[in-house]
């Protein structure tokens, strides 16, 4: 027979948020906001034919929607305790 002291006890993963967001997610995101404000900003100055609303606000803001949002969502900064050390 063997003891229940012998058997080792799984523990399930604990659960914790999906996403974690941390202060430097959210200045990321404020910039993507600034970024996408100057984006519009750009598009409505002059006429609809002209080099600011033509070409440089679209960049800006692709810029912003495809780039920066998507990084203040997933960036996750390197953890001092995930990192194993050795010895």
């Amino acid at each position: 027979m063997q003891n229940k002291k012998d058997k080792t006890v799984k523990r399930k993963p604990q659960k914790g948020p999906l996403i974690s967001l941390t202060a430097r997610n959210y200045r990321i995101f404020g910039i993507a906001v600034l970024v996408l404000i100057v984006g519009y900003i750009f598009m409505s100055i002059g006429p609809a034919s002209s080099f600011w609303s033509l070409t440089l606000a679209p960049i800006i803001l692709v810029i912003g929607y495809c780039i920066l949002i998507p990084l203040a969502i997933f960036y996750k900064s390197p953890n001092k305790d995930s990192v194993r050390k050795s010895g």
